[in-house]
């Protein structure tokens, strides 16, 4: 074989296992890619997170819980067992009987998704903004007619749903939640001014507001 058919051999050669292994790396992708989406996304939000609907059952394995869904259990306050899960990301009380927002639920650090929408509660706590690793906040469906201002240091607040509620006006304070997305305030009464003034104070969060009113407030 002269040099210059052996030197076609190889590059032949090369190019076969150039092709194999651009072949091998398609098709591992998508395996690569997932892998890492999963390091990426947190264990709660995968979508074989354990939910846990009993508080008894969460408790025999406090370490574990990270979804803890108790709504529509008539309760009347937050149960003590909540504040024995050390590690308890999303919390889900909606369609109860709550009317009131301890102060003891302001000190979970570990929270970052608290629904407390169709409940009873009236009055917000002025140490609101202690939860400032919470991310997303529901209070739809209730009768609250005040935030108050100490919201302004929710930093991590993403999302936050108020539609429904009594609400008069937002307070200047909220222009410091820089990582509000969305701003749910439907259901409630405002003026044109209003609506102009809160898109002017969150100009970056989306806000979804029912048709305005000739209200004075």
């Amino acid at each position: 074989m002269t040099l210059l058919n052996r030197l076609s051999s190889f590059e032949c050669l090369a190019k076969s296992k150039l092709f194999l292994v651009s072949v091998i790396v398609i098709l591992c992708m998508p395996n690569i890619l997932k892998a890492q989406d999963e390091e990426e996304t947190p264990v709660y939000q995968r979508p074989e997170a354990k939910v846990f609907k009993s508080l008894s059952l969460a408790l025999q394995q406090p370490d574990s819980v990270f979804i803890l869904e108790l709504k529509g259990k008539k309760l009347k306050e937050i149960p003590e067992g909540v504040y024995k899960l050390p590690y308890l990301r999303v919390l889900d009380l909606g369609n109860n009987k709550i009317n009131l927002i301890p102060e003891a639920i302001l000190k979970m650090d570990s929270l970052e998704e608290l629904n407390l929408s169709n409940n009873k509660i009236t009055i917000l706590p002025d140490s609101l903004g202690k939860m400032i690793h919470l991310k997303k906040l529901a209070l739809n469906r209730n009768t609250i007619e005040v935030i108050p201002p100490s919201i302004g240091k929710m930093q991590s607040l993403e999302v936050l749903e108020l539609w429904d509620n009594e609400i008069g006006t937002l307070p200047e304070e909220m222009k410091n939640l820089t990582k509000l997305k969305v701003l749910e305030l439907r259901g409630i009464l405002f003026s044109d001014e209003q609506h102009k003034h809160f898109q002017d104070m969150l100009p970056n969060t989306t806000i979804y507001l029912s048709p305005s009113c000739n209200c004075k407030f």
